[in-house]
């Protein structure tokens, strides 16, 4: 039996970490749609494009090699041969993605890609050889995924998500690093919340709040609530 397990939340909300580590414990493939976008993202850069020029973006992305590799232990972004797995995460990509994430027509483009990747999963001789995947982003949920087996909204409160965002990115939570972040966080959650839906929970939606809780304890909550879900879903 396969088992698709959408996860969405803000930005800083644990939402990558948490996802790899359920699927690494579920054995099951690793989705991080968010890298997705910020690959796009790159890849306009690198080739020169406008990303005010929406029809020339979304005409790059159409046409853009990129593979996802789904082992969560190892997961990795490629685009047109090129590793861009650690690139992808550099603030110059961060402050620049939103402008792509809202273009509609990429959007468009990078769902259907999701929705492949996901059926994919879920067929023998994949990665999960069938076995199923977590896919992770902001519109997991409802859009790509709504018939998901299981659907959470993992989230936190924006002290919580600004200091764990300043820790990964600058070393540190104190009162500087928090402000050097809080663009990242606060200003790209409410550019893409005008096109898609991340902030609260929809119907059917299991909300996990992980302001509280480490590492640990919210992969452990999360895989309480996977493991509650399927067995009423018998």
């Amino acid at each position: 039996m396969s088992i698709v397990v959408a996860i969405d939340g803000p930005s800083g909300s644990g939402k990558s970490s948490v996802s790899r580590r359920v699927a690494q414990r579920l054995g099951l493939a690793y989705l991080d749609t968010g890298a997705m976008y910020r690959a796009a993202t790159w890849w306009a850069v690198h080739e020169g494009v406008d990303l005010a020029d929406t029809g020339a973006v979304a005409a790059l992305v159409r046409d853009m090699v990129l593979v996802m590799v789904v082992d969560p232990r190892g997961p990795q972004v490629w685009v047109g041969g090129i590793d861009v797995t650690a690139a992808i995460r550099e603030t110059s990509v961060s402050t620049a993605v939103s402008a792509v994430a809202t273009n509609l027509d990429v959007r468009a483009e990078l769902a259907r890609r999701q929705r492949a990747e996901i059926a994919f999963q879920c067929e023998p001789g994949s990665w999960a050889d069938g076995r199923g995947i977590v896919a992770e982003g902001r519109d997991i949920t409802t859009v790509i995924a709504p018939d998901a087996d299981v659907r959470l909204l993992l989230t936190a409160s924006e002290e919580a998500r600004l200091a764990r965002r300043a820790r990964e990115v600058h070393g540190s939570d104190d009162a500087a690093a928090v402000e050097a972040t809080r663009d990242q966080v606060v200003r790209r959650d409410a550019d893409d919340s005008a096109v898609a839906q991340f902030l609260t929970a929809a119907d059917g939606v299991v909300t996990v709040d992980s302001s509280a809780l480490d590492l640990d304890q919210t992969v452990d909550a999360v895989l309480g609530v996977v493991e509650r879900t399927l067995a009423a879903r018998g």
